[in-house]
């Protein structure tokens, strides 16, 4: 019975990380698509708007390997599993940071 609990979680897992992943890449290729079409404009708010599309397609990406250390079964997937969230987690940090920024000379 507790091997079928932990096949379920590890299928349920597999599959949101899977959506996640899936839709923190199709936000930052939207969100790249827009700033190239709004740099192209020359809108004011390109890099406004490219950073929060990056920094909102991050978050998925980071949600999905949050997700993934629920099924990490050794200590080598955990350390690396742990650095791309810190890697992840670093670069959403510094991109909201950017925003504000931006947000700032905006006004």
């Amino acid at each position: 019975m507790l091997h079928i609990l932990e096949y379920t979680l590890d299928q349920i897992v597999e599959t949101a990380i899977l959506l996640f992943e899936f839709i923190g890449v199709g936000i930052i290729i939207f969100s790249g698509i827009r700033g190239f079409y709004l740099y192209l404009r020359r809108s004011p708010d390109t890099k406004l708007t490219l950073a929060k599309g990056l920094a909102m397609g991050l978050e998925f990406k980071l949600g999905s390997e949050i997700l993934r250390t629920v099924i990490v079964r050794e200590w080598t997937e955990i350390a690396t599993v742990g650095g791309i969230i810190l890697l992840r987690a670093a670069l959403t940090f510094l991109i909201h940071w950017e925003i504000k920024e931006e947000e700032k000379e905006a006004h």
